[in-house]
């Protein structure tokens, strides 16, 4: 399981540009079952992701597809976590 960071970075004034490719590639990525949650960083800072991928590789690949991280408008981190403990919502990510 990984958490990705999108935040912005010098070239925010591009957000609108490509926002609908943004969301179209967010969209993709939630009919693949590769994001979980998708949510933005508050205060304006950019965006996060909940995701599920066999490999750190898969995912960053995934991830250098945004439209957003293609023209530097966010620059991303990604962390991977191994869950150990959940409550009853989310029991089945321990698998």
């Amino acid at each position: 399981m990984f958490i990705v960071f999108l935040k912005f970075s010098e070239n925010k004034s591009l957000a609108s540009d490509y926002m609908e490719d943004h969301k179209k590639w967010i969209k993709k990525g939630l009919e693949d079952n590769v994001f979980l949650i998708v949510g933005s960083l508050q205060p304006n800072f950019g965006g996060g992701i909940i995701a599920s991928s066999p490999s750190y590789s898969e995912i960053e690949s995934r991830i250098k597809e945004d439209p957003f991280v293609e023209k530097n408008i966010v620059q991303y981190e990604i962390y991977e976590i191994t869950p150990s403990m959940a409550n009853e919502k989310f029991k089945s990510f321990l698998n």
